[in-house]
């Protein structure tokens, strides 16, 4: 199961990702919002630990951007951290979408018992709706990074699914060549050659069978829902 630890303390970070990994999870580590954005759309991490103050901005902003954003984040869990012990601070956390909300200093068994059982509740409620992404016979499990066209599984590289997923979110709107190579590949300030783009939506029509994709001329992509 794959954790986000977001926090600006780079000891409190590695500590609190250690001790999660003792636990068998896989952990990646953010110690700004910006990084933490980039990783929580690269990994859809099932959790989020997510401190309240950070250099650029805090996690209260987190919360509401991905709870509200269509097809990523209205299931994960959160579990928010603050240095301060403030009713207020609480409350506007759990009002933002986190699950829960834990003060430093803490112990690290109390956090990954909270933790724990923040997802025991999440399954228990059954598999978000938000997990899996349709689009006609084309189908994505967001959590497991699995692709199924009619039912049958697509052998997709990681790149080929982010791709396929970022196009299906956004279905019948057209998506800029320029918008797409920075969301995909250039979220880290790097150049990527726009031949990068066209060669992976060609494996991508390859692998789906017919041209769900389509090119507009000059601009960029469009996934056709009823194609």
């Amino acid at each position: 199961m794959k954790l986000l630890v977001i926090e600006d303390d780079t000891g409190l970070n590695r500590g609190i990702s250690f001790a999660l990994e003792q636990e068998g999870y896989e952990v990646a580590g953010a110690r700004t919002l910006r990084e933490g954005y980039r990783l929580f759309e690269r990994e859809a991490p099932a959790a989020v630990i997510l401190d309240l103050n950070l250099p650029d901005g805090d996690g209260v902003e987190f919360c509401r951007r991905i709870r509200s954003a269509p097809g990523t984040g209205a299931g994960t869990a959160i579990l928010m951290l603050t240095a301060r012990d403030l009713e207020t601070d609480e409350i506007m956390g759990l009002m933002s979408g986190a699950d829960d909300y834990i003060t430093k200093p803490f112990s690290l068994s109390v956090l990954k018992l909270r933790l724990r059982n923040i997802l025991n509740r999440k399954a228990a409620e059954g598999e978000p709706a938000d997990q899996m992404l349709r689009s006609g016979d084309v189908e994505l499990d967001l959590k497991a990074f699995r692709a199924f066209l009619d039912g049958q599984e697509l052998e997709l590289g990681r790149t080929e699914f982010r791709l396929l997923r970022y196009l299906m979110e956004h279905k019948n709107q057209v998506l800029l060549k320029e918008q797409i190579l920075q969301r995909i590949w250039d979220s880290d300030g790097n150049y990527v050659e726009e031949n990068t783009l066209s060669v992976n939506i060609s494996r991508l029509r390859k692998k789906l069978g017919r041209d769900r994709i389509r090119t507009v001329q000059g601009i960029g992509y469009l996934w056709e829902e009823n194609a």
